[in-house]
């Protein structure tokens, strides 16, 4: 009965990490570009865009497709960057709570 005593407690503590985790993702910044820098994405951890920069020599042109293309592939990099770091971070804050179970990914949790 200790045992299981035990085990519930560390399962708390996990939920309350995991949770504290979750809150500090808005902190998590990821800035990426495409097209040498001419755009610029910034994500966090909650996957939610906060910035957008494009160089006005790209904007001067009518080549809008170009444009929409640039934009398109620096967000996408940005949130696959926030994810990985997303997942390092949620990794971090439950290390040590639960035996190394191979397979067994609690940021697959948070997705």
């Amino acid at each position: 009965m200790l045992d299981m005593m035990k085990m519930m407690g560390k399962v708390k503590e996990m939920q309350a990490r995991l949770r504290e985790a979750q809150d500090n993702l808005d902190k998590v910044v990821v800035t990426a570009e495409s097209g040498a820098g001419m755009v610029k994405a910034t994500v966090n951890g909650k996957k939610k865009i906060l910035a957008i920069d494009i160089d006005p020599s790209i904007l001067s042109g009518t080549d809008k497709i170009l444009v929409q293309d640039l934009v398109v592939a620096a967000v996408n990099k940005a949130l696959d960057e926030a994810d990985i770091k997303a997942k390092e971070e949620l990794k971090k804050s439950t290390e040590g709570l639960l035996p190394n179970i191979p397979g067994f990914d609690l940021s697959q949790m948070m997705g």
